[in-house]
């Protein structure tokens, strides 16, 4: 029953009426990035700093406008040698490419839940054509709006997911001991309207 209200919001500007900007919730978002290491296991990483906006008003998904970005510095993969290679030029080169942007060129609607946003990804001053995969958990007033004034309002949370090979993007040192296939999932919460 929840996930048919949730599609009817998406889906109906009737039936719910949201502001139409929306905000990453900085302290329940991050970038995490999946990649092979040397056929021996999985690895992971991620940002912790996310920019950007969600423009999205129920009942216009054709409509909505997604322009977000990860500060490269911000990547943390829990071996500090590693976070300092990974801001180097030989991957991100976080000095003269500070931010990972993407801006979404098409959004779609898949499923009851699910989304699909195409746009021109830019990584280390690349711009190439990417597209997520996005599932919505929820939309509406957060629960924890009750206890804490920052919570309150509506919100909108959701997981976007992606695969790429890194090369296309000039990141490609090391490969293929470090696979050159990428695993990006995006996990997120939004308020409309921001904190202002």
């Amino acid at each position: 029953m929840k996930s048919l209200l949730l599609a009817a919001a998406l889906s109906s500007s009737a039936t719910l009426a949201f502001a139409e900007t929306w905000y990453p919730d900085p302290t329940h978002t991050d970038v995490v990035i999946t990649w092979d290491h040397a056929g021996f296991s999985m690895q992971t990483a991620k940002f912790h700093e996310v920019t950007g906006t969600l423009e999205f008003e129920p009942g216009d998904i054709a409509g909505a406008q997604a322009n977000f970005g990860v500060v490269v510095e911000s990547i943390d993969t829990g071996v500090d040698a590693l976070d300092a290679a990974m801001i180097s030029n030989e991957f991100f080169d976080a000095a003269n490419h500070p931010e990972i942007t993407f801006v979404s060129t098409t959004v779609e609607q898949t499923g009851d839940m699910a989304l699909k946003a195409t746009g021109d990804l830019t990584i280390k001053g690349v711009t190439k054509a990417a597209t997520f995969d996005i599932v919505v958990h929820n939309m509406g007033e957060h629960p924890l709006g009750g206890f804490f004034d920052y919570n309150k309002g509506e919100w909108l949370g959701m997981t976007a997911t992606t695969t790429l090979n890194r090369s296309d993007w000039g990141v490609d040192y090391l490969i293929p001991v470090g696979s050159d296939e990428i695993n990006i999932q995006i996990n997120t919460e939004m308020r409309a309207g921001g904190w202002n």
